[in-house]
């Protein structure tokens, strides 16, 4: 009756791909764990585990096609040959996923093998998204008027001469919208809608698959090596697998100012630009374009991603504020694959733990720009603020 089922195993987003080729590489033995966060404290209905259980069931019957294989292989070089036939013979272990209800209130952890486990995130949350939506018996507004609302939004964006792509898989209303929402956006060919972060998606359509890294690899580093050492050995680590391609720094996982700290001239200048994900988004672009001229770079030959909870007023006056200063680009997500007149979903999975081959499980925690939206263990927190020096 709520049967929602993957159709591809490249239905997640890109930087899952790209953070996966690293770790099988770098660290083939560490585990971790991950757990789901109910931010906007959800009803889900009675029965919800056990519909979600045969969606993750469901997904160990995934395989990378030939033609999907052959499509990573034209489209990502940088994507190590070994690694797309490691990902040719993955299969989803649904026994890492643990998912537990307690009345209207769920659950859900996933532990293993982090070269493994990293690729669960982002489906488990479109499913999780669209189960809520059917099980609730929510209606959503007709094909006719998601599609009119995309192509009045992609006529906006055009107006503003702005490049963006889309971002929203993990709380996208459903499969079908997600669809919906790329054939409008394609419509226009004058447009500079640049991709898609769903590598499913952006095989189908024809468009750049589009993505780096997350907060999941700056938070791994942390507790791997040390708070201290986090952001530069993720960026040096980076820069070894992809040696200058994928070159976006997901810049707010310790908060922005610690994070420039560490961005020096060398980053500064391997590095294409930064992504922005917390925070005031102007004060973040006057930081940047700041930080750049301090180091003796031009910041009109760098760029800015901002990705964080963006709508079309967002977007124009962060285009108004930063023209003419450095480079910009969009990221957006929910306003694009959940507009459908339901309110969107705000959950999340995160890591919360990693174990080394030789030690014991040490918390992982992200300190964004933004005090509420820190997540972890209390007390890591407070370490993490103590030694990065990060004052409320």
């Amino acid at each position: 009756m709520y049967e929602v089922r993957l159709k591809s195993i490249l239905d997640n987003d890109f930087y899952k791909i790209t953070m996966q080729n690293a770790v099988v590489k770098l660290f083939p033995n560490e585990r971790v764990k991950y757990g789901f966060i109910n931010r906007g404290s959800h009803h889900f209905p009675a029965g919800f585990d056990a519909e979600l259980r045969k969606s993750v069931n469901a997904m160990a019957e995934l395989k990378l096609s030939r033609e999907e294989k052959q499509y990573l292989r034209t489209t990502c070089p940088y994507l190590d040959l070994p690694y797309l036939d490691f990902l040719a013979g993955y299969h989803y272990d649904p026994t890492e996923v643990q998912i537990v209800q307690h009345g209207n209130d769920l659950e859900v952890n996933v532990e293993g093998e982090w070269y493994r486990t990293i690729l669960w995130e982002v489906p488990l949350l479109a499913l999780i998204s669209e189960l809520h939506y059917r099980m609730n018996h929510l209606e959503r507004d007709s094909d006719e008027t998601v599609v009119k609302r995309t192509l009045e939004k992609a006529e906006q964006l055009n107006a503003l001469g702005v490049t963006y792509a889309e971002f929203g898989t993990r709380r996208r209303h459903s499969y079908k919208v997600h669809d919906l929402v790329l054939d409008a956006l394609l419509r226009n060919k004058t447009s500079k809608f640049t991709g898609s972060s769903n590598v499913h998606f952006a095989m189908k359509y024809g468009v750049k698959p589009i993505g780096t890294h997350a907060h999941e690899w700056f938070m791994f580093h942390a507790a791997e090596y040390g708070f201290k050492m986090a952001n530069a050995l993720s960026l040096e680590h980076w820069v070894d697998v992809y040696r200058g391609d994928l070159g976006v720094a997901l810049s707010d996982t310790y908060t922005t100012e610690v994070f420039f700290q560490q961005f020096d001239k060398k980053f500064a200048k391997l590095f294409d630009g930064v992504r922005h994900d917390s925070g005031d988004p102007v004060e973040f672009a006057e930081k940047t374009v700041a930080h750049y001229i301090a180091n003796g770079i031009n910041p009109l030959f760098k760029y800015i991603i901002f990705s964080d909870g963006l709508d079309l007023k967002k977007v124009e006056e962060i285009t108004k504020a930063c023209r003419g200063k450095i480079g910009i680009s969009f990221g957006i997500g929910t306003n694009l694959t959940n507009d459908v007149g339901l309110k969107p979903m705000n959950i999340v999975i995160k890591l919360i733990a990693a174990k080394s081959t030789s030690g014991d499980w040490v918390p992982t925690v992200k300190l964004s720009d933004e005090r509420g939206k820190y997540t972890g263990d209390p007390e890591m927190i407070e370490l993490a603020k103590k030694f990065l020096g990060i004052k409320d």
